[in-house]
Formats: C-alpha cells, structure tokens, sequence
C-alpha cells in the first residue's frame, strides 16, 4: 500500500495570477499580466480557446451592437475597440509579426425593405444622440462599396470605426506570447477548488496564486472556495465557416461587415468568411441543425447572392456565457484574492482588451477604475441565494 508521502501531491507551480479558464478573456488577463511583470498561469478544463471563443465571429463592433440604456456596455465597448490597433501591435510585437487575422474593415448596416429601413433609420438616431461615427448611404453608393450587395438594397448605414479579428488566430497567438513571455498554459487541468491562495486541480495537482482569476464560460463547474457564485445562462450561437475557392485577392466577394438583424457576414480579408449567428436559449446543447444552416444562407445569400458561390467549411455551435442583465461580471469576488473575469455573453472578443487592462492594472495596485462599477459581481449574488 502506498504510503502516505507517495499519495500527497506536492506543490510544483505556483504564480503572481492564477487564470481559470483559457478563452479569449483569460487569455488576454494572462498576457496582460505578464506584460506588467508579473507571472501568470491559465488554466482550462478541456482544449484551451475551444470554448465560445472557438465558435465567435470575431466582430469588434461597439457602434453596430449599441442597444437602448446600454451605456455603460457601450463605454467599455468603445474602451476596448480604442485598444484593439496598440493590442494587436504588442501582440504581434511578441510573436514576431505573425498574423493574428486583425482587419479594420468597418461594417454595413443594410434592410432590404421598408420597415427594415424605418428601423435603419432609429438605429442612426440612436447611434448620433450617443456621439458615434455613422452615415447614412443611398443604396447605389453602399453596392458600389460593396458590389456583391443585391439590387435589392433599400438602405445603409456606414460605420467606418467596427473592425474584426479572427478569434481562433488571436487566441493561438496569446497563448504563444504568454509562453514567449515565460508564463504557463495549461489544457485538460480542470480545476476543483480554491482554497487560501492555492488552486487545487482534479488530479491532485496544485498552484499556489497570488491572485486568482476566474474567467470560465457557462459550462464551467462550480468551485469551492470562491465565494458567492457568478449566475450565468448559456445562450447558443450557431455559426457558419465558408472560403471562396476562386479568390481573387484584389476582387473580394466583401471587404466590410455587413449586418442585417439578426445575420451578419463577416470578410476574414483571405477568402474566407464567417456567417452568424443564431441566439437560442437551449441550455448547453451544442448541436447544429440544418435549420439553421438554411436560415444563415438563406438571410445571407438575399443580400449577397455570391454567398451561394461559397464552399462550407463548418457549421459549429457554441455557449455563450450570459448574466442575468447581459452585461459581465469584472471585479472581486467575495473571497480575498479571488476576481471574476465572465459573463461577456456576445461581447469576448470585443471586450477582451478593456478587461485585460482593467483587472490587471487593478491586481498591480492601481485604483479600481469607476467605470467597473457598472460591471462589479456583487450586483448578482442576491440571485442566487
């Protein structure tokens, strides 16, 4: 029989910042971290980045996705599509120039009838009374932006400053500056609790932490020894992935966004393009349905007849992690030395940068900045009482 010495697994890790959960958001606090001097470990349960980050279309678009009594989403939002360009140049920076799929494409907001152009029409309203770039075009100069668009087109909106990214490239690249940068990531090490800065893995492993950091999805466990929990829903998105298999790089089938409620078509400047996404209150089935793959095509190639010229490469399905009022959980838990990092529902790609920054320069001492007041956890922790 073993005896007691073989059985104890000793501590062989131990860091500044402890990540659990190796998404977009954790891994850019992780890279962050490291970037402020400090030593930083993510953890993820499964394959790092294969989460709601795997499945996201990658759109950096605080203008086109501002809603009604949404300031403060829409502030960081703005915070973080600011950070985007000096992101990607550190990043690719401490990757040696590799591509991380970052393009600043700008979107098109287009209806195709009356009503949808009465409702283009409030969605300018909305956007100038909060400040942001956006101009109306006649539907002649919007194809002639765009000539792939239907001459069907009724009306348009420009919205030069939302770009997109490639969360599949950004998220390898992070994990590859962490490591560069002398930081650790670990796939397939779930973890089963926190307890008195040590983070203790199923297999009995542990890592001591400066600071824990809990960025999980919606399908995360939950873990003992962090305080009040974070309620999250999971929202399913489906998500389609076709190339051009003729791409002629100076004749793109698109080269802006172009969104039209609820479908959106995304260029990845390559010949490739990504067409989402459903929003379904399924809990965390992640099964794709030909329903869907209709709806997707059939709402795309109404707009943009050379959709159906596409090769399909995927149909995929993931969670998004939701709170209860949509908006993220960043800040302290109610535990010392335990931050919550979640809850971005739509938006982890776009908000990753501002919540890098944000919790980071918090961990390093510096004064909480107000605008997470908006954001702080202990709003929902009477929810799950």
């Amino acid at each position: 029989m073993p005896d007691r010495e073989a059985l104890e697994v000793a501590t062989t890790e131990s860091a500044d910042v402890v990540i659990i959960g190796g998404g977009v958001v954790g891994l850019s606090i992780a890279w962050r971290a490291c970037a402020r001097g400090m030593s930083a470990v993510v953890l993820d349960a499964g394959e790092v980045a294969h989460g709601a980050s795997r499945h996201a279309a990658g759109m950096i678009a605080p203008v086109a996705e501002v809603a009604p009594a949404e300031e403060p989403l829409l502030e960081l939002g703005m915070r973080s599509a600011g950070l985007y360009p000096g992101f990607i140049a550190a990043l690719r920076e401490d990757i040696a120039g590799a591509e991380v799929g970052y393009t600043r494409c700008g979107t098109l907001m287009v209806a195709r009838d009356g009503d949808e152009a009465e409702a283009l029409e409030r969605e300018r309203a909305l956007r100038e009374e909060h400040g942001l770039t956006v101009a109306r075009l006649a539907p002649s100069e919007a194809r002639r932006r765009e000539p792939a668009l239907a001459p069907a087109l009724r009306a348009a909106l420009d919205l030069p400053d939302d770009h997109a990214v490639d969360p599949r490239s950004l998220c390898a690249a992070l994990a590859t500056a962490i490591e560069r940068r002398g930081g650790a990531v670990r796939a397939h090490s779930p973890v089963g609790a926190v307890h008195a800065g040590e983070v203790r893995l199923a297999d009995g492993s542990r890592v001591t932490a400066g600071t824990v950091v809990l960025a999980t999805g919606a399908g995360g466990p939950s873990l003992e020894g962090v305080g009040e929990p974070v309620p999250l829903r999971p929202v399913k998105g489906q998500i389609m992935r076709l190339h051009d298999p003729d791409t002629d790089p100076t004749r793109p089938l698109l080269t802006r966004v172009i969104r039209f409620a609820p479908t959106y078509v995304v260029p990845r400047g390559d010949g490739r393009y990504v067409i989402g996404g459903t929003s379904e209150e399924r809990g965390l089935d992640t099964t794709v349905t030909a329903g869907a793959a209709l709806e997707l095509l059939r709402e795309a190639a109404e707009l943009v007849p050379g959709i159906s010229e596409l090769v399909i490469d995927e149909l995929t399905a993931g969670i998004r992690p939701g709170t209860p009022d949509n908006l993220p959980a960043i800040g302290p838990a109610s535990v010392p030395g335990v931050w919550w990092a979640t809850g971005h529902y739509r938006g982890g790609v776009l908000l990753a940068p501002a919540t890098a920054e944000l919790l980071v320069d918090a961990l390093c001492g510096e004064p909480l900045d107000p605008l997470l007041a908006s954001f702080d956890p202990s709003r929902l922790w009477s929810l799950v009482r």
